[in-house]
């Protein structure tokens, strides 16, 4: 009688053990599933060039309205960004200029001048802290180095400086200065449009 009784107790605290077992690795299994991921939200999306005029350099700033990013998550803000494909239309620039002239200027006489002028597109690199965009535009693939900032872990902006002669776009911008000669001249009566064009990138990783 006693042999049974404890062999009873003995079922009894393995049945427990086993449960408790269970109910543990399920409960790391469901933390496992359940980690937070980090994906990039076109729609909280903003992209921002600033350009320069006359041998002041004043800064004639602008932005695309629209881009398209790829669907692409990640365990970390590095991992959801690193080879990263976007696109954008040249459709979308907007100066916001109160003429209505500018905009059409620029898409004409600036992008109109070079070779596959419907869209930019490129992708994102980040990988041990240093962050790239390898950017195709008139046909031509470059990288732009660029800064990422990143706050509360979710919203990112990147900022870089791109020389326009590094894309074969210098004819572009002659053709542009052309057609804006007039605006494009300082105090000092010379008409210029510079080479380089700050970019300026922010976009919120959301959670999945």
């Amino acid at each position: 009688m006693k042999k049974i009784s404890f062999l009873l107790i003995a079922l009894m605290i393995s049945t427990v053990a086993c449960k408790k077992e269970k109910k543990e690795t399920k409960q790391v299994e469901e933390a496992l599933t359940t980690t937070e991921k980090y994906v990039v939200k076109p729609e909280a999306t903003s992209i921002k060039w600033t350009a320069y005029k006359t041998t002041d350099k004043v800064g004639v700033g602008g932005e695309f309205t629209s881009s398209k990013f790829e669907i692409k998550s990640g365990d970390s803000p590095q991992e959801a960004l690193n080879n990263l494909n976007f696109s954008i239309p040249i459709s979308s620039l907007f100066t916001n200029d109160a003429t209505n002239t500018r905009d059409a200027k620029i898409k004409a006489s600036f992008f109109g001048a070079m070779l596959d002028t419907d869209f930019l597109k490129g992708t994102i690199s980040y990988v041990d802290n240093k962050c790239n965009a390898s950017l195709t535009m008139n046909g031509v693939t470059h990288n732009i180095p660029l800064d990422i900032q990143i706050e509360e872990e979710r919203r990112v902006t990147l900022t870089g400086v791109m020389n326009l002669k590094d894309w074969n776009a210098l004819d572009a911008l002659a053709s542009l200065n052309k057609v804006c000669f007039d605006l494009h001249k300082g105090a000092d009566g010379v008409s210029k449009t510079w080479e380089d064009v700050a970019i300026e990138v922010s976009t919120f990783l959301r959670k999945n």
